[in-house]
């Protein structure tokens, strides 16, 4: 099987930010999915699980709500090791073209009082919710982002370096 793009990032050099995993044509138009890497991957720890989970409320809420993204807006969600998101839009845009809607979103978290569609009715598991978790990594996100916004490494995947082999193939260690 071919390894997946997202596999193909070297997970011991990428660092907080913003960058693009993946861009797909759908007919005329371009899926762009990006990585909105929010802790360092094996190294820092993972994002609590239910201030991920509130994390992902609060911003696909946000987000679907902004008057100049929300129909551009496709998807957001945790990442299933729990260090970032997956934000899908509309369009091709380079991860510097996002960073204010990003910066934006989390900044938001802070004025939240009630996570959005936290009922048993809206969610599959509405009471596994952690909202001052979620502000406290989201405006730790939010001073990251503002402290880097002119760095390109968090703009940038680092790709990881494989071997060749004499037949053209990638070379992956078990």
């Amino acid at each position: 099987m071919d390894l997946i793009p997202s596999f193909s990032v070297d997970h011991t050099k990428i660092i907080p930010g913003i960058f693009i995993s993946r861009q797909d044509r759908v007919g005329d138009s371009v899926i762009t999915t990006y990585d909105v890497r929010v802790t360092k991957p094996n190294t820092e720890p993972a994002i609590d699980v239910a201030a991920m989970h509130t994390l992902e409320h609060i911003i696909a809420t946000y987000l679907r709500n902004d008057p100049d993204w929300k129909e551009d807006v496709i998807y957001w969600g945790p990442m299933g090791c729990l260090t970032g998101f997956y934000v899908i839009l509309k369009g091709a845009r380079k991860p510097e073209e996002i960073y204010d809607l990003i910066l934006a979103a989390f900044k938001s978290v802070e004025a939240v009082c009630e996570v959005p569609g936290a009922t048993a009715e809206n969610c599959g598991n509405y009471l596994m919710h952690n909202l001052v978790m979620a502000k406290w990594y989201a405006a730790g996100f939010a001073d990251y982002l503002s402290a880097n916004a002119g760095k390109p490494e968090i703009f940038e995947y680092p790709k990881t370096e494989r071997l060749v082999t004499d037949d053209g193939s990638q070379f992956y260690d078990s």
